[in-house]
């Protein structure tokens, strides 16, 4: 799965929200849904902003089953 880092304060570990669209079954409406999962990064290489890949793996903690496989997009971090 695909998402984007949302926090990163905690050490080796990333809060990542992955979004997806789903019709609603009466209306037909087309929703967007979001999920936060806790990812494992060993490295600390990413932050917040980058889009990253995760993958399901063994529970790590109480909840941290994920982790990052590759930064896909790094975010722009020029705001200075």
């Amino acid at each position: 799965m695909t998402g984007e880092v949302i926090g990163d304060k905690m050490m080796k570990t990333r809060v990542v929200r992955i979004t997806g669209a789903t019709k609603h079954s009466k209306y037909g409406k087309t929703m967007q849904q979001a999920s936060k999962f806790k990812a494992h990064d060993e490295k600390n290489a990413t932050k917040t902003g980058d889009i990253v890949r995760i993958m399901e793996t063994r529970r790590l903690s109480k909840d941290k089953r994920w982790i990052i496989m590759e930064v896909v997009k790094q975010a722009n971090t020029a705001n200075a």
